[in-house]
């Protein structure tokens, strides 16, 4: 999402002039083109951002900024008509297709760990079950073994089993 008030510096126009020609072309800009801030939507994520003035002032703004997606930026330059815009439009559009691909990026990325993690796991599965038998054998061998009795005294021939 890009604001209006970047899009005018980009474009090199007046925000107003660029919202003028937004609300006279509305029909090209839908809601998933092109949406204006609420209240508190402008209250959260803009007050730090742009000073906004009280409508009862002079000077700032008196509205919320519309928000424009990579859709709405494409068709403002239809709108706008100027050179400067389709300018800054094709660089925008090129900007968008970066941030799509560096997302797809990361995304291929997590599922990359995901699976590397499965398989740390399953590892660690085998090696715990190993590391138990280990044990095992070890308490086997640590307990003390059954002696056998001798019979005391000589072996003869006739106590010698055949």
């Amino acid at each position: 999402m890009i604001l209006d008030g970047a899009l005018a510096a980009l474009y090199d126009v007046e925000t107003r002039a660029l919202v003028q020609a937004v609300k006279r072309n509305r029909s090209r800009f839908p809601v998933d083109f092109c949406f204006q801030l609420d209240d508190v939507e402008a209250a959260r994520f803009l007050t730090s951002q742009t000073v906004t003035s009280k409508k009862d002032r002079r000077g700032g703004r008196r509205t919320n900024p519309f928000a424009f997606t990579e859709q709405g930026v494409a068709m403002l330059s239809s709108v706008l008509r100027s050179s400067r815009a389709v300018a800054v439009n094709i660089e925008i559009m090129r900007a968008f297709v970066r941030l799509r691909e560096a997302f797809s990026a990361s995304k291929e990325l997590a599922q990359q760990l995901a699976a590397l993690e499965s398989r740390i796991d399953k590892r660690l599965l085998e090696q715990d079950r190993t590391i138990v038998e280990i044990l095992q054998a070890i308490r086997a061998l640590m307990a003390a073994p059954a002696r056998e009795s001798r019979p005391i005294g000589f072996v003869t021939h006739r106590n010698k089993p055949a």
